[in-house]
């Protein structure tokens, strides 16, 4: 498989675990005395991981169009990206108090004590930010090997060397402006 096809891969897969873990449930509130649990999914918890999946998609899309150069730059920040969603997935749970900001019925007020649980949402996040560090790593592994944007309207070698083997010189271009100027047609 060719490096870019890997890195488009990866940063799909990487793509939908994170969108995946926006849907997901990420905790569940009980408030209890018969009250209704409340359950968070990922994206009202935290936006980071659809927001991280959104960056690196667009950075992927930018490497189509960069050099060596800038592919190494933006795979070190889809590394970086990766890394923070890694992050985001180990790091944020919230407690009762964020939870009642986001849902009044959870307040201290309302209710005596809170039985928060989590759900599976931070292991799909987990996986996406793993995918899009070893997409951002391979990037920066793989840069000088990928074809440029610009390859296909470069004029291939076999062409600039045909004048050479033909015993002429190499000045094929050249030499068909010099018939065009003493007023000859060079495509006769």
């Amino acid at each position: 498989m060719k490096p870019q096809r890997l890195v488009d891969l990866l940063t799909l897969i990487a793509l939908a675990l994170l969108v995946l873990s926006a849907n997901l449930t990420w905790a569940t509130a009980d408030p209890g005395s018969g009250r209704q649990a409340v359950t968070f999914n990922g994206y009202s918890v935290t936006r980071a991981p659809v927001t991280l999946a959104l960056a690196a998609v667009v950075a992927v899309v930018v490497t189509k169009l960069a050099g060596t150069a800038l592919r190494r730059i933006i795979g070190v920040l889809v590394a970086l990206l990766g890394v923070a969603a890694i992050a985001v997935a180990l790091q944020v749970r919230p407690d009762v108090d964020e939870l009642s900001r986001l849902r009044p019925e959870l307040s201290q007020a309302v209710t005596d004590s809170v039985v928060l649980s989590t759900g599976a949402a931070p292991w799909p996040a987990l996986a996406g930010g793993v995918a899009l560090l070893l997409a951002g790593l391979f990037t920066v592994l793989t840069a000088h090997r990928w074809k440029r944007p610009t390859d296909r309207y470069e004029r291939e070698p076999a062409a600039a060397t045909v004048g050479k083997q033909s015993g002429g010189t190499s000045d094929h271009g050249a030499d068909q402006w010099k018939a065009i100027d003493a007023g000859e047609d060079p495509t006769l």
